[in-house]
């Protein structure tokens, strides 16, 4: 489990202090560990724990949360991003729910078997990002039961 001190040393470390938005912002995510929140719902969050939070200073945070890698950022309906807490340091991928934003670790890469295909073509791979999006099995029973 990741704590607050974690964070704040790695913020220390990269010259950024913690301030009570950003720590409402962290709490928030910590709550939330294995699922990936639209902004509004971290900065309606926010707002229950310091009121004094506005929306601006919810997406700037993420954006310095995103930079120095505390937080990862995906587009699960292709229109607003969503974000979760890094809380592990090892190389990962996701499965999401594209309904609840539920989101379980793929602890695998098959990077490999595409790096080697586009290598033959002189396609240098310098980063990648893999997210399979679908259906939890509680929003799949939704779904089903319509």
């Amino acid at each position: 489990m990741i704590k607050i001190d974690e964070i704040e040393e790695s913020l220390k470390n990269k010259g950024y202090k913690l301030t009570k938005q950003r720590n409402s912002i962290i709490e928030v995510l910590i709550e939330n560990i294995g699922k990936f929140l639209s902004v509004e719902d971290i900065y309606l969050k926010c707002k229950d724990k310091y009121p004094k939070t506005n929306l601006s200073t919810v997406y700037r945070n993420l954006e310095i949360l995103e930079d120095i890698d505390l937080v990862h950022k995906t587009n699960i309906t292709g229109s607003s991003a969503s974000y979760e807490i890094i809380c592990n340091n090892c190389h990962h991928h996701h499965v999401i729910c594209k309904t609840c934003g539920k989101t379980e670790v793929i602890d695998f890469c098959p990077i490999q078997e595409f790096t080697s295909k586009v290598a033959e073509d002189g396609f240098l791979v310098t980063d990648h990002k893999i997210e399979l999006y679908g259906y939890c099995k509680n929003c799949t029973k939704k779904i089903t039961k319509k």
